[in-house]
């Protein structure tokens, strides 16, 4: 496969802790993988989406250019999953995946979330990770910040996501 360079599209939230602190150490890491960010949006606070918290989260996007190494799109997208976690559990967070009685997941307090948003133009789903993001739509958290650093090309890949 010829070597292709490819906007990843990443969200980053913190409600633990120092989050200012943790949304740097988490950037920093993915400086470290993906080499230093193309665009970064600016902080927002929000309150939790989807329970319970006292805690505020902190949230931004974040824009690499990467190299896709395999013809496979979801090899990629698994790559990247298994970087973004190692880099959430080597920051603190413990993985805590529970549902209610209903089957909807149920979320904690985290000194870090790192979301893959999008990679490029792929579209790609497994019981791992699907890209885009599922949620993207539904939080505003999430589209506030990636409005500030969508490139035109994401726009027309994506245009159910920036109307």
């Amino acid at each position: 496969m010829p070597t292709t360079k490819v906007d990843l599209y990443l969200s980053l939230g913190s409600n633990l802790g120092d989050r200012e602190a943790h949304l740097k150490a988490a950037l920093s890491a993915l400086n470290r993988s993906y080499g230093r960010f193309t665009r970064i949006s600016k902080v927002i606070e929000t309150e939790p989406d989807g329970f319970e918290s006292p805690n505020r989260f902190l949230n931004l996007c974040v824009r690499y250019k990467v190299t896709r190494r395999s013809d496979d799109p979801l090899q990629d997208c698994l790559r990247i999953l298994h970087r973004v976690k190692a880099i959430e559990e080597q920051l603190g967070r413990e993985l805590k995946v529970e549902f209610n009685g209903e089957g909807k997941r149920i979320y904690h307090d985290r000194p870090i979330d790192i979301d893959i948003l999008f990679f490029g133009d792929i579209r790609c789903s497994s019981t791992l990770v699907t890209v885009p993001h599922p949620r993207i739509g539904e939080r505003d958290f999430v589209l506030r910040p990636l409005r500030q650093i969508a490139t035109p090309t994401l726009r027309r890949s994506f245009p159910e996501y920036f109307l």
